[in-house]
């Protein structure tokens, strides 16, 4: 009996160790191949573009229109808390098609935007209106808006800029904590 669980131990070694050596040579032979890969490109000097990678190209200039601000920021001054601010901004098309302006984002909640909803034909005049509101800020103030277009650069930046005076007296939060 004591044969038999011997034998059967020496099988079970032999067995493991032939299965770890296919596994070292399936390793060594991955191994190997991507080396051999390394030292194509290495000789070759080429780039390898991903499978999924989109080839991009230089916009055509005929698909594009050109934003022509005359300003593009708006120095409001000084104002009191909850003034409302409004300018509207103007611009010329000045490339060869029509622009269209795809979105406009504000970067405060304070401040609203609306513009040329229709597309601006080459030569034409488009505007951006934006609201600011001075309610519940105070001190120096630069809200901006992104504009995105068909345009180089695709994004547009204005901006509206000025200082608010806070409201005197009123229900204001006293700063820090409070002693009683």
């Amino acid at each position: 009996m004591k044969i038999n669980v011997m034998n059967t131990a020496a099988l079970a070694v032999i067995l493991a160790l032939g299965v770890s050596c296919n596994q070292k040579s399936d390793q060594d032979a991955k191994i190997q191949a991507l080396e051999d890969k390394i030292s194509q490109l290495e000789t070759n000097n080429t780039a390898v573009s991903p499978v999924n990678a989109q080839s991009t190209q230089p916009a055509d200039p005929a698909t594009q229109g050109s934003f022509e601000f005359p300003e593009m920021e708006y120095d409001f001054g000084t104002i009191k808390e909850g003034e409302v601010i409004e300018h509207k901004f103007t611009f010329v098309n000045n490339g060869q098609a029509p622009l269209v302006i795809s979105n406009i984002t504000a970067s405060c909640g304070c401040t609203s935007p609306d513009w040329s909803k229709a597309p601006v034909k080459p030569g034409e005049e488009g505007y951006v209106h934006v609201v600011f509101n001075s309610t519940s800020k105070s001190g120096a103030q630069a809200p901006t808006v992104s504009i995105q277009a068909n345009t180089n650069p695709t994004v547009t930046r204005l901006k509206l800029k000025g200082s608010v005076t806070p409201k005197v007296g009123g229900a204001s939060a006293p700063v820090g904590p409070v002693k009683r």
